[in-house]
């Protein structure tokens, strides 16, 4: 994300805890949400995306996308949806996922600018970085993600709210 864009933030930066670990954005259940633990995050997570390419490259995995993700990234490189499934996509079993050079690198990742050359239309995997269910599921593994995320840990906060509503889009 650019730094223009904007964050969706539960207020100031500033918190002012309500007894124990709450802070006046989570004291109350968000209405219809059945009550359920409070997950270490709680109080929100700050995140600001630094452009820094790392989430695109390393080890190999899979960025699932769907028709209607594919449909906008023919449109924004202009050129047809049959071009884009057969030279960037690959079927995994009864779902797609971008292809990825032999490094582990996204096929829309370029190396020399370190930048995504479809950062406008990327797949809601991507938009949702660092707020996967996976990267969440402890403590640990969020200072894992910060260990090679330069924007995670600084930044706009994020309120429990929003890091919700980034999980839901797609459970990675």
């Amino acid at each position: 994300m650019s730094a223009n864009e904007r964050h969706p933030t539960s207020g100031s930066d500033e918190r002012t805890p309500r007894g124990p670990g709450r802070s006046p954005a989570t004291d109350a259940e968000p209405a219809g949400r059945p009550s359920e633990p409070r997950p270490w995050y709680a109080d929100g997570l700050r995140f600001q995306c630094t452009r820094c390419g790392n989430c695109c490259t390393g080890a190999p995995g899979f960025v699932w996308v769907t028709d209607e993700e594919i449909a906008a990234i023919a449109d924004y490189l202009g050129t047809s949806v049959g071009e884009v499934r057969l030279l960037h996509t690959r079927l995994v079993g009864a779902r797609v996922s971008l292809r990825e050079y032999p490094n582990g690198d996204c096929v829309f990742f370029d190396s020399q600018t370190r930048r995504c050359t479809i950062y406008p239309v990327r797949p809601v995997q991507c938009r949702t970085w660092p707020f996967w269910r996976s990267n969440l599921a402890s403590p640990e593994t969020w200072q894992q993600v910060q260990a090679t995320c330069p924007g995670a840990g600084h930044g706009p906060l994020y309120s429990l709210e929003d890091i919700r509503r980034q999980m839901e889009q797609r459970d990675v």
